[in-house]
């Protein structure tokens, strides 16, 4: 009996010295926003993109940061800045006229690498790898080249694969393992390409191609399976629109009919906006994507129609609103900063044509 109790003795001991080397779990990581980079598209032939930054902590808002940062890269950030994304550790500047994609670091935006890609224009991620579009050639006479999407490795920034497209894509959704690509034809007026591409990402082919939307532009995925996209027409007969793809029958779900021009979803909702130059006035139409239907009225309170609006984006944490303000093009833009309830709270003076704002997490234990 002494024995019998000996052993379970000794059993009791070492479960609970095991359990005591188990590594508990560690807590969720919250990582709040703490502030974002504003990539200015400059103009072109100029050599002047720059890259702002905002702090929300300290309300501060730097202008054109790469250069005192990364002194070493000569001709700094580049000319035309196209797209600017966070992913993981790093942040993906896309430089159109530069033919290259600057690589840095998300927290310090120190420079880490270049990626060359010819023409390139817009930049999405999928399991570990980088997409970038690219217009590849010039307008050769009544022809022109085939645009391409090059897949990059995040780790080595070496291009893998790549594949030819439509005429000069622009955005790009991954879902579901498939690579859905925006084919503008924007070198082809009046003529537009209408056409989205389907890639199947592991083999990376082309499965099906299918008629749109003319001069189609960005493209982002909502929850639902449906990826919303922006067509900018014909600046003709063709107004601007608003499209919703279902990814499942790869067919298109709906046409909201209204002008659009710019696009940022963030949960259930598409904050979509455009700049009409007829009557220089901006428009701000909120979509309910859960329900598919427009929401009545404006996301942006009364007195701000006079924005040349270039872009939105919205945070996704406490979903303050940033508008872009161009300006006239060729000096110092804004951008607007308004609550979630489209209400004005501050306003800075950005670079040239300020265009795309990547938001900067901040990790909190």
């Amino acid at each position: 009996m002494k024995t019998i109790n000996f052993y379970v003795f000794v059993f009791i001991c070492l479960l609970f010295v095991s359990c005591r080397n188990i590594e508990p779990t560690p807590p969720m990581v919250k990582q709040p926003i703490n502030g974002f980079y504003l990539l200015n598209e400059g103009t072109w032939g100029s050599n002047n993109a720059s890259l702002d930054m905002y702090d929300y902590e300290t309300n501060e808002y730097t202008q054109n940061v790469f250069p005192s940062i990364n002194p070493e890269v000569i001709l700094g950030l580049g000319d035309v800045g196209n797209d600017l994304q966070i992913y993981g550790s790093k942040m993906y500047a896309v430089i159109n006229a530069s033919n290259i994609v600057e690589v840095m670091d998300a927290a310090t935006a120190k420079h880490i690498a270049q990626i060359e890609i010819p023409n390139c224009r817009k930049i999405t991620f999928y399991q570990g790898k980088a997409y970038v579009s690219s217009y590849a050639g010039v307008v050769l006479e009544d022809n022109t080249q085939l645009g391409y999407v090059a897949e990059i490795d995040t780790s080595t920034f070496l291009v893998n694969r790549t594949i030819s497209v439509g005429y000069q894509p622009e955005g790009m959704a991954a879902v579901d393992g498939k690579l859905y690509v925006a084919n503008s034809g924007g070198y082809l007026y009046p003529v537009y390409d209408n056409k989205l591409s389907i890639i199947d990402i592991e083999t990376f082919t082309e499965i099906s191609c299918v008629e749109v939307a003319v001069n189609m532009q960005t493209m982002q995925a909502d929850s639902h399976g449906n990826i919303l996209i922006v067509s900018w027409g014909n600046y003709n007969d063709v107004q601007s629109d608003l499209i919703l793809f279902d990814t499942k029958s790869a067919s298109v779900k709906k046409r909201f009919n209204i002008r659009a021009g710019s696009m940022c979803i963030v949960g259930d909702s598409a904050y979509v906006g455009n700049y009409d130059y007829l009557t220089n006035q901006s428009s701000y139409t909120l979509v309910n994507l859960a329900s598919e239907e427009l929401v009545p009225g404006s996301f942006i309170s009364e007195g701000y129609e006079s924005i040349v609006l270039r872009s939105i984006a919205v945070n996704p944490d406490n979903h303050d609103i940033f508008l872009m303000d161009a300006a006239d093009y060729v000096s110092p833009g804004s951008v607007y900063c308004f609550s979630s309830e489209g209400e004005f709270k501050w306003r800075k003076i950005a670079g040239n044509t300020p265009g795309y704002i990547a938001f900067k997490k901040k990790t909190q234990l």
